[in-house]
């Protein structure tokens, strides 16, 4: 008996464990990141990359810090944390002697900027160390607890050296003029903190300050060798679009990548649209195909697995080509949706979803592997949540495989995979089908006033055949 309670203990924790690495929903945030670019001098480009070296000098030794006192740093809040840290480093008439003042002042020779460094300057050094030290602590207790993308994955590590960018406070370190057109910097000139003067803004990127309720946030200065610009946060409080009897449902496919409709709460369908970025698909699809013969040429020839970061320039372009793919299609998906003035966009949930077809290796496998679905659902959620609107996923299980109109069954094309054969012999794009039974979904849940989780129409009975919710479905409710 003790023997079965162990293997059923075992079979449990192990199930456990399944449904944990299912992924979560994120949260929405309000806060989104303009770039606005900057008119400077050569003389002027150099001194904004100077301040950036000069606070990653700075930065450096706090994350060390920080990492050593954790133990007594982990049980405060974070401005505690702030204050704690800060009477580690900094002198003051109540703070004579801090334990890690020496080093400072040690390092004042070689680095003259520590000696008059700007207070709100050091105290976003000091957050960031903070959170720097934070994030390593929670992957490293997540990856001894076993919780890794793959078994054999390398413990993380604390990351000291960071290409991290200096937070500016309004006030301290920027200041802004009229109309946004111009701000003042405090920067290091190699000698002493300085106001560098009327520095010309050339564009706002999506210019979010300008909207109603936006409020602008503490910008970071990105200056390196190729651009200097502020990534400029800005918090969007947008109004709520009004209701509407519509919504777009969009089927998200392999071969298609996005097939959008105007479902009505009535079963009204008024428009449609296919998205298919079919050039870009394209130049990802024949990197791909080069990655796959260089990699058998090469296992052919040297009879030995493939090296680590084979093909990686191919890999990071295909990557980001996928990319590039998914915004330009969540940006085409938004402009369809307010073009018909509707409040709601419907996905189906794949976000669990795995792929079962293709051989090892083939095209198809890594298409399904390269699949941006994820993507394009994340930065739509992003930017239709900007408008005032809202994102909603339905259970994704038969919306394909059943016709729109409530006939049955779908059998595909065996020439044209797209097209489907109703059970009534109607021939339908199943794509715009499946589109249709994903807006369906959304309405029956709304109108019955139940969960988008459902699949099913009806109650559950054994002397009746049940059927998944379709369009058909909104039909027969009208008429009800």
């Amino acid at each position: 008996m003790t023997f079965i309670h162990a293997k059923v203990e075992a079979v449990v924790k192990k199930k456990a464990k399944k449904q944990s690495k299912r992924k979560k929903p994120q949260k929405e945030s309000n806060i989104r990141t303009d770039v606005w670019q900057l008119v400077m001098t050569q003389e002027q480009r150099r001194l904004a990359v100077l301040t950036v070296a000069e606070y990653r000098h700075f930065l450096k030794p706090l994350v060390l810090i920080s990492y050593w006192n954790w133990g007594n740093l982990s049980g405060l809040n974070s401005n505690e944390r702030v204050n704690a840290l800060e009477k580690l480093v900094h002198q003051t008439g109540d703070n004579p002697n801090p334990k890690y003042y020496w080093y400072f002042q040690k390092s004042i020779g070689r680095y003259p900027s520590f000696r008059k460094f700007p207070s709100y300057l050091r105290r976003a050094a000091i957050q960031e160390a903070l959170g720097i030290v934070s994030s390593f602590v929670t992957r490293w207790d997540a990856w001894k607890r076993g919780e890794r993308k793959h078994r054999y994955d390398k413990s993380p590590r604390l990351t000291v050296m960071c290409n991290s960018y200096p937070a500016l406070y309004k006030g301290q370190q920027i200041k802004y003029h009229s109309n946004f057109n111009a701000v003042e910097l405090k920067i290091w000139n190699g000698a002493d903190w300085v106001w560098m003067q009327g520095v010309s803004i050339k564009k706002h990127g999506k210019s979010r300050h300008t909207r109603e309720g936006a409020k602008l946030l503490s910008p970071a200065l990105v200056a390196n060798k190729r651009s200097v610009h502020l990534s400029m946060s800005v918090e969007v409080n947008p109004q709520s679009l009004p209701d509407s009897d519509y919504v777009c449902a969009i089927d998200i496919g392999i071969n298609t990548t996005a097939t959008c409709s105007i479902v009505g709460s009535y079963g009204t369908v008024k428009a449609r649209k296919f998205l298919n970025p079919a050039r870009d698909i394209d130049r990802r699809d024949q990197r791909k195909q080069r990655i796959a013969t260089k990699s058998k040429l090469t296992r052919k020839i040297t009879n030995q697995d493939l090296p680590k970061g084979f093909c990686q320039g191919l890999y990071r372009k295909s990557k980001n080509i996928n990319k590039h793919i998914a915004q330009t299609v969540s940006r085409q998906i938004v402009e369809f949706a307010q073009k018909h003035q509707v409040n709601v966009i419907v996905f189906e949930d794949l976000s669990n979803w795995k792929a079962k077809g293709g051989k090892h290796g083939s095209l198809q496998k890594q298409r399904f592997h390269q699949w941006c679905k994820d993507k394009l659902v994340e930065l739509t959620i992003q930017k239709f949540s900007e408008l005032g609107a809202k994102v909603c996923k339905v259970n994704a299980k038969y919306t394909s495989a059943y016709a729109f109109d409530g006939s049955g069954k779908i059998k595909r094309s065996n020439k044209k995979y797209s097209q489907a054969v109703f059970p009534n012999g109607k021939r339908y794009n199943a794509d715009l089908s499946a589109s249709y039974n994903i807006g369906a979904r959304y309405w029956y849940a709304v109108l019955t006033n139940s969960k988008f989780t459902r699949v099913w129409a009806g109650r559950s009975s054994s002397q009746t055949l049940r059927t998944p919710v379709t369009l058909s479905t909104l039909w027969e409710l009208s008429k009800a």
